[in-house]
């Protein structure tokens, strides 16, 4: 007789973006799942990762890790002061770490490893990976981002060979343990657009979109993918308020 597979029993992270959670059954997102944050230039979506770290370090006692693969981490603080949100006192009592990942794309064309050389996308890849395990270590961090990861994967000249790089990577996420944002540029804003590859890799994908239209500009924030629970699949508008980012769940943004 053939047993029913047994049911997963998840644990819930909530975003701490207003309004998110509601679109996903009042939940937020499964612990140590990797998302996929996708958006378009100015659409919010640093400042949507760092509010999801930000409430996670002060309120839900979930220390985290910012990879910044392309601004320095003082122009984060800068931005977050913006918001109210104090990230060098989060520092300051290990609930969050801000990494600066501009070391990894001013390496040589070559490295040394012993008496083993590789090349820089290699190293890179190897360094990445090394940096994100020991600082989550180090502070038991519970949340991830890594923003954007364009430019880690911009490297790789086949597409073979970044899509390899991308699943080394992705399994090194999971090994973490984190909740995670993958922040990375949106190629189209349509709502008919080609798919990326980490999409179908991720267990949930973000999108953040600004559309033109007569009035002005429309954001519109949809959650495409997120595996296993139900969750509102619809457009939703949403601004980027003096105190981050808000969907409005209720209401609907058909382009």
């Amino acid at each position: 007789m053939l047993q029913s597979p047994r049911r997963i029993e998840f644990v819930y992270t909530p975003t701490g973006v207003k309004g998110v959670d509601k679109l996903l059954s009042d939940l937020g997102v499964p612990q140590g799942y990797i998302i996929y944050l996708l958006g378009a230039p100015g659409s919010g979506k640093t400042t949507f990762a760092m509010q999801f770290l930000h409430h996670g370090a002060k309120f839900e006692n979930e220390p985290g890790v910012y990879v910044s693969l392309d601004e320095h981490p003082a122009y984060l603080r800068a931005h977050a002061r913006e918001f109210g949100w104090d990230l060098e006192g989060l520092e300051a009592s290990g609930k969050l770490a801000l990494l600066d990942g501009s070391p990894i794309r001013s390496l040589p064309g070559e490295t040394k490893l012993g008496s083993i050389t590789i090349g820089k996308r290699d190293f890179s890849l190897v360094s990445l990976i090394k940096w994100i395990t020991e600082a989550v270590k180090k502070i038991g961090a519970k949340r991830l981002v890594i923003d954007p990861t364009a430019v880690f994967s911009v490297q790789y000249t086949t597409e073979s060979d970044r899509r390899f790089a991308v699943m080394e990577l992705l399994q090194a996420i999971s090994q973490t343990g984190c909740t995670t944002l993958l922040v990375s540029e949106l190629s189209h804003t349509s709502l008919d657009r080609t798919y990326q590859f980490e999409e179908f890799l991720a267990q949930g994908v973000i999108i953040m979109r600004k559309i033109i239209r007569s009035g002005g500009v429309t954001r519109v924030f949809t959650i495409d993918k997120m595996r296993v629970i139900d969750h509102d699949t619809q457009p939703h508008p949403y601004r980027i308020t003096q105190t981050g980012i808000e969907v409005f769940p209720t209401e609907l943004a058909i382009p």
